[in-house]
């Protein structure tokens, strides 16, 4: 079996209820190791809610996951979610300054603390603003805190990595260079994404694949040329889920 063939995530009959209200029912969804999909729907599809499920932040109702081949437990939730790293829209930066923000991550999961300084000042220089490691990251412009917020989750050195529309506060220059280079980064080191978005114009640019939520439900699921066709170019293209 290639490695591109295992999955690094594999979901069964997932469902989620909160309240009276069912926010998703999805009967199958598979990651395999080194795919970057897109996830794409409307507002209030249940596309957020799925991500954090996957990512074992909420406990779904309902379902069977699977991570790297090990069914999640109650007893292992903890231990598989720490092979995970997750990128909200908000970068939610502690009081501290950008280094230990980084590093933090790496100490709760037992890293030693030269060796989290090494690996956390590594990947703030790769995203450009090693500079500002010992600057506090509540003085930082919205690019800069996402970029620290990027840097945190790769430090953690994920098998797989939950990016919620993390671009979409961000003003065009800004969003376009982080691009280039998350992009950059996926390519070389093959970590397994799942990218909520959306901003269509993004997903040629990061996912190889497409998945289509619509009111709980995935609906498509193929390339992004077979799923997005030209919906990316400038002009009224019809959405994923206006189509049959």
């Amino acid at each position: 079996m290639n490695r591109g063939d295992r999955p690094a995530l594999r979901a069964e009959d997932l469902q989620l209820v909160r309240g009276q209200r069912e926010i998703f029912q999805v009967d199958q969804f598979a990651l395999t190791e080194g795919e970057v999909l897109a996830l794409v729907g409307p507002n209030g599809a249940g596309k957020t809610s799925l991500l954090l499920t996957l990512a074992l932040l909420h406990r779904p109702t309902r379902g069977y996951l699977q991570v790297n081949g090990t069914p999640v437990t109650p007893q292992n939730t903890l231990a598989l979610r720490r092979q995970m790293a997750v990128v909200f829209q908000e970068p939610l930066l502690m009081d501290t300054t950008v280094l230990r923000n980084v590093t933090t991550g790496l100490r709760i999961r037992g890293v030693p603390r030269e060796a989290a300084r090494r690996r956390a000042q590594e990947w703030l220089d790769r995203l450009g603003i090693g500079h500002l490691a010992p600057r506090s990251a509540l003085h930082l412009s919205g690019g800069e805190a996402q970029r620290v917020n990027l840097a945190r989750a790769l430090a953690l050195e994920p098998k797989i990595l939950f990016l919620d529309e993390p671009f979409s506060a961000l003003d065009y220059p800004t969003r376009n260079g982080l691009l280039d280079e998350l992009s950059a980064i996926l390519k070389e080191t093959r970590i397994t994404t799942l990218f909520v978005t959306h901003d269509y114009t993004e997903i040629p640019r990061l996912a190889e694949q497409v998945a289509v939520m619509f009111a709980g439900r995935v609906t498509k699921r193929g390339t992004v040329k077979d799923i997005l066709g030209d919906i990316a170019l400038p002009g009224r293209i019809p959405a994923p889920w206006e189509t049959t």
